[in-house]
């Protein structure tokens, strides 16, 4: 009977050894350096030199272009109101995932997905900035079908700031 056991004991402990891990701290840290080498690469085969905003941790890239930077010394917290233009795009695939056109939304800058809280500061009024943002900055791991927009998705964003407001 305890042989029975044992042997019991040790395939269950064999069989769960093989499960795949449930946790979110690896799949976080592996979907991070996936999307870190999609963003590289996309600036790499597009030739364009981008910087990352906060000291090189959060893995948002950001390009803003001579002559764009825009004007005045606005400060930002996070109950700052902008006003914006802007197109959405999955990095992938360059598929328009979000567009303004003519209509220029307000958002609370506590309200708009991270990446935007860590990019927008880097604007002045009327400046225009390119995003790159991981999953993690954005939607992470969770789809957005309004959006059509798959789990994970790397996103690449050029948004113009029209107001700030305090």
């Amino acid at each position: 009977m305890n042989r029975t056991l044992l042997a019991l004991f040790v395939i269950v402990i064999g069989f769960g050894a093989c499960k795949k891990t449930t946790d979110p701290l690896i799949h976080y840290d592996e979907q991070k350096a996936i999307d870190d080498k999609l963003i590289q690469d996309y600036l790499k085969a597009n030739n364009l030199t981008a910087k990352r905003t906060d000291n090189d941790t959060s893995g948002v890239y950001y390009l803003i272009k001579p002559g764009e930077e825009g004007v005045g010394n606005d400060l930002f917290t996070s109950s700052t109101q902008v006003t914006v233009g802007y197109t959405g795009r999955i990095l992938t695939s360059q598929t328009v995932i979000a567009q303004t056109n003519e209509f220029h939304p307000s958002y609370r800058l506590s309200d708009v997905i991270r990446g935007w809280q860590l990019g927008i500061p880097l604007m002045k009024k009327n400046g225009k900035i390119r995003l790159f943002i991981p999953s993690r900055y954005a939607y992470g791991p969770y789809p957005q079908d309004s959006l059509h927009l798959p789990a994970n998705s790397v996103l690449d964003f050029d948004i113009q700031l029209y107001n700030v407001i305090n």
